[in-house]
C-alpha cells in the first residue's frame, strides 16, 4: 500500500470561519495534517510527494467533474475580490441564490455567492495552490492503483465530498474523492465510492447522480439535524442512468460504532449488487464521539474494525481523507484504521 502527501497543502490556512453566526477559530488547517501524519509515522510509515501540484492532466480530469466556470473561478476570485473597494483579505461571500439564481453574475461578490453555498470555505490568495497540491494527492494514490497497486492511501486536507461540479461547500473546493474515482473509471468500467465519513458527501453525489458507471454510497449523521442538512435522505437514488445507483444510510445523532457498522453492512451488500471493478474510500475520522464536529459516537477501536471490514472486500481501492479534526485522538484514530485495513489486507494476500 503506498501513500501520498503534498506538503503544498499547507497554503491553505484559513484562519476562521463562520459558525452559528459567529466568526471562531476554523478546525480545518495545516495542523490536521500534522497530526495525520504522525499517526502514520506511528506505524513507520512515510508519505511520498507528487512531483508537480499543478498538471495539464490534472486540469483536464478535474474538469470532468467540476465545470470549468468553477475551476476558474477558484484560480481567479481572489484577485478579483482583492481589487473591490474595502475588501476583505479572505473571500466570504454575503449574497447566496437561496432557491436557485435565474443567471449567471459577473461581479466578484456575485460569483462567490453562487460558488460558495455556505460560509465554511473562507479562500485565501494561497487556497488555490493549496487545495491543486491536495487534489493531485489523490490523483498520484489513484494513478498508483491504476499502475498495479492493489491500494492507496491520500492525505488530502481540506476534505472535499461537499465541493459539487459548481460549488464549495463545508470546507471543500476540490472533490478529491470523485477525482479518484473518475481516474480509476480510465481503466474500469464501474467504479464504487463508500464515503464513510460523518457527513453526507452531498458534491460527490451530485456529481455521478444521473450516471451509471459510477456508484455512490454513503453512511452518515442524519442530514434532518446535521449538516449538510439539505441532501443525504433515502430518498435520493439517482435519476437518469444514475438511477439505483446512489444509496444513502442516515444515522441517528449519537449513533455507536455498532449502529454504523451494521449500516455500511448494508451499504456493502447494495454496493455488491452493482459489481465494482473498483472503489473509492472517502475516509472520515470525524465519526469519532469526541471531534470537534462530533454527531455520532464511534471509538478508536472502531476504525480498525472498519479497516478490516472494507479490506474483505477486496477491489483495488483508493482511500481519500476527507474529515477529521484536531484532537488527542487523530492521529491514532487514522493509525487504527491503517493497521486494521493492511493487517487484512496481509492476511488475504495484499499488500
Amino acid at each position: 500500500m503506498k501513500f501520498f502527501y503534498h506538503p503544498d497543502q499547507e497554503r491553505h490556512a484559513p484562519p476562521s470561519f463562520l459558525l452559528r453566526g459567529r466568526q471562531v477559530a476554523s478546525p480545518e488547517g495545516p495542523l490536521r495534517a500534522q497530526m495525520l501524519l504522525e499517526g502514520l509515522a506511528s506505524l513507520g510509515i512515510e508519505v511520498t510527494s507528487p512531483e508537480t501540484p499543478d498538471t495539464p492532466r490534472l486540469r483536464e480530469r478535474l474538469s470532468r467533474i467540476h465545470t470549468r466556470r468553477y475551476l476558474d473561478f477558484l484560480e481567479t476570485i481572489h484577485s478579483r475580490w482583492s481589487a473591490l473597494p474595502e475588501a476583505t483579505e479572505v473571500v466570504s461571500p454575503n449574497v447566496h441564490p437561496c432557491g436557485g439564481g435565474h443567471h449567471y453574475p459577473r461581479h466578484p461578490v456575485g460569483q462567490a455567492g453562487w460558488h460558495m453555498h455556505d460560509m465554511a470555505c473562507p479562500l485565501t490568495a494561497e487556497t488555490f495552490s493549496g487545495v491543486m497540491a491536495n487534489a493531485a494527492s489523490a490523483e498520484a494514490a489513484a494513478d498508483a492503483v491504476l499502475a498495479g497497486d492493489d491500494s492507496a492511501y491520500a492525505l488530502c486536507r481540506p476534505p472535499g465530498h461537499h465541493a459539487g461540479p459548481d460549488r464549495a461547500g463545508g470546507f471543500c473546493f476540490l472533490n478529491n474523492s470523485a477525482l479518484a474515482a473518475e481516474v480509476l473509471r480510465e481503466r474500469h468500467a464501474r467504479v464504487a465510492i463508500l464515503d464513510v465519513d460523518l457527513h453526507h458527501g452531498n458534491g460527490t453525489q451530485d456529481i455521478f447522480y444521473d450516471r451509471g458507471d459510477v456508484w455512490t454510497g454513503s453512511v452518515h449523521a442524519d442530514p434532518a439535524d446535521f449538516y449538510p442538512f439539505f441532501w443525504g435522505g433515502v430518498d435520493e437514488i439517482g435519476e437518469g442512468k444514475g438511477r439505483g445507483t446512489n444509496v444513502n444510510r442516515p444515522l441517528p445523532l449519537g449513533s455507536d460504532g455498532v449502529a454504523f457498522m451494521a449500516a455500511l453492512d448494508e451499504l456493502i451488500e447494495a454496493m455488491t449488487a452493482f459489481r465494482p471493478e473498483a472503489l473509492v474510500v472517502p475516509l472520515g475520522l470525524d465519526a469519532h464521539r469526541e471531534d470537534p464536529l462530533a454527531g455520532l459516537a464511534l471509538e478508536t477501536e472502531d476504525f480498525q474494525a472498519l479497516g478490516q471490514r472494507l479490506a474483505a472486500i477486496e477491489l483495488p481501492t483508493v482511500i481519500v481523507q476527507e474529515g477529521g479534526y484536531p484532537t488527542e485522538h487523530l492521529g491514532n484514530n487514522l493509525a487504527a484504521f491503517i493497521r486494521g485495513y493492511t493487517g487484512s489486507r496481509a492476511a488475504n494476500g495484499g499488500s
